[in-house]
Formats: structure tokens, C-alpha cells, sequence
């Protein structure tokens, strides 16, 4: 994390190392999530990135890709705001998109890695290839994400949280979802 930080740091002079969001968490409550900086400082863009977006600078192409750029989370697994597993963490515009039963994801803690998450392993490329990447993301990803964490959450165990940090690490491996 350390040679990460400083690369970071000699790409980017003078922009912060790391990057800070509110994000919704269980029950709804805010926090904010850190991650490696991966973009240029002071966009006023989307909160939908894609594969090739202008704002995404070299380096954090490829920490995006590597999904180094998550590694500061672990803060957030310490400070008891994410887990390891769960749904991913939504910017409060996108959680309050959610509606009855589709709430229940809520009750999750969120998580560093997810079935979702897997499933959607490459969704900046997914995104990338729609000419309105924010409706595809809108009407198509984000729905089957809540669909697949609503099923993750009725279906959550010890060892099917074991399979999914295993396909995370190592690609391929089916994790059950």
C-alpha cells in the first residue's frame, strides 16, 4: 500500500493520495469510504465511471483494474463501517433509489467484495460499450445487483462468504451466486 501511495502521490503531485466518499452503510447510516485516489482531482463529473474515461488517469487504470484501488477499505473493515463480504456501498443517490422489500439490503453491512461484485467484475467495460452508460447502469446493472444481494442476503453463510473472497482473489472460481 505504502509503494501504491507513493506512486499516487508522484502521478498526482499535489492531489490527495486518497480518495474520500459518503457512502450509505448499514441501516442507512452514512460514512465515508476511503479508496486510493484513481482519478484527477476536482472532476465535476458522473458518479458512473467507465473504461477509457477521461478522468481516470493511467495509474489508476490500472489500479482499477487490479482493484488495488480498494485496498485502504481494510480502514473501513477496522472501523466496523464495511465487512469484507456484502453488497457494495452505493452513494446516497443510489440507495435511496431503493424501495420496499428491496430495502432489506440495507440490513447488510457492506462489503469489500460481494456476489455482485463478481458478477459485475468488469462493469467499467460493460458500461463503456452503451452509448447512455448511466440508463444502462440505471436500469439494467443496478437493478440485478439489488436482485443478487437480496439473494445473498437470504442466503449468507460463513463458507459461502469463504467461496466469494476465494473468487474474488482468484478469478474463475465459481462462488454459488
Amino acid at each position: 500500500m505504502l509503494v501504491i501511495a507513493i506512486l499516487i502521490a508522484v502521478r498526482m503531485p499535489g492531489a490527495p493520495v486518497l480518495f474520500r466518499q459518503q457512502r450509505v452503510g448499514r441501516d442507512g447510516k452514512l460514512f465515508t469510504m476511503v479508496k486510493f485516489r484513481t482519478m484527477i482531482p476536482a472532476h465535476s463529473g458522473s458518479t458512473v465511471s467507465v473504461a477509457g474515461d477521461s478522468r481516470i488517469t493511467p495509474l489508476g487504470a490500472t489500479l482499477r483494474h487490479w482493484k488495488l484501488d480498494e485496498l485502504p477499505e481494510l480502514w473501513n473493515v477496522l472501523c466496523g463501517d464495511m465487512s469484507f463480504v456484502g453488497p457494495r456501498p452505493d452513494v446516497p443517490g443510489y440507495a435511496d433509489r431503493l424501495e420496499g422489500d428491496d430495502r432489506r439490503v440495507l440490513r447488510l453491512r457492506p462489503g469489500i467484495t460481494g456476489p455482485a461484485t463478481l458478477k459485475y467484475r468488469n462493469e467499467e467495460e460493460l458500461l463503456a460499450a452503451h452509448p447512455d452508460p448511466v440508463a444502462y447502469n440505471d436500469n439494467v446493472i443496478f437493478p440485478d445487483k439489488v436482485r443478487i444481494n437480496l439473494q445473498y442476503l437470504d442466503n449468507r453463510s460463513f463458507i459461502g462468504d469463504l467461496k466469494i473472497i476465494f473468487a474474488t482473489i482468484i478469478p474463475g472460481i465459481p462462488c454459488g451466486y
